[in-house]
């Protein structure tokens, strides 16, 4: 993958015993993925969201799968949070808030996101069944509250439908990547940081 020089970019390590992970992501990017996490669904997540949020984005994770999925897809949100934080810099100029509506035939996923900040995570989605391939779908709720809790962000994630568990999570990482999209964009008629507090 070629990346894109840009002042909205960042890599970030974190080691653990548990894990090794590398996150690189340019904000203004054309959608280009390259992403090895291990688990080949949480793989495909993380590229739809590339795609649909126009990032650039690199993934690499190696870890203890043999134990089982929880420490590499936490580890994986949290490094991603701390990426979009170092890409963002001081805010100055964001939409700072973002929303979609995302249908994945008969999912409909409603997403809003404020980069306030302050972290809370509002996720609404039932499920039906408990693994995707490698992947345990109990874990989904989990990667988005350690996102948001490291990006410190205010996210609300509602699926207002849906029965097939796979179009679920997809609708909730496409309509995710699209609010985030919205959010991070510069408008240049904001002048510093979008909040009368003037700092977010």
């Amino acid at each position: 993958m070629t990346n894109i020089q840009s002042p909205r970019s960042a890599e970030i390590r974190r080691d653990t015993k548990e894990t090794k992970v590398r996150v690189s992501l340019a904000l203004d990017g054309r959608g280009e993925a390259q992403i090895e996490t291990g688990l080949p669904f949480l793989d495909h997540m993380l590229e739809l969201f590339t795609r649909h949020g126009l990032f650039n984005l690199e993934v690499e994770c190696r870890g203890d799968l043999h134990i089982d999925d929880h420490h590499s897809v936490e580890d994986i949100a949290i490094t991603l949070g701390q990426a979009f934080v170092q890409a963002l810099g001081d805010k100055k100029g964001i939409a700072r808030y973002g929303a979609s509506l995302v249908p994945m035939d008969e999912a409909l996923c409603r997403v809003v996101v404020d980069l306030s900040g302050r972290f809370y995570l509002i996720y609404e989605a039932k499920t039906r069944r408990q693994m995707i391939g490698n992947f345990s779908v109990e874990l989904a709720e989990h990667f988005w509250r350690s996102f948001a809790e490291s990006l410190s962000c205010n996210l609300h994630i509602d699926v207002l439908r849906g029965r097939n568990t796979h179009h679920i999570l997809e609708a909730t990482f496409k309509g995710t990547a699209r609010a985030l999209r919205q959010a991070v964009d510069r408008d240049p008629r904001i002048e510093g940081v979008l909040s009368t507090k003037g700092m977010l």
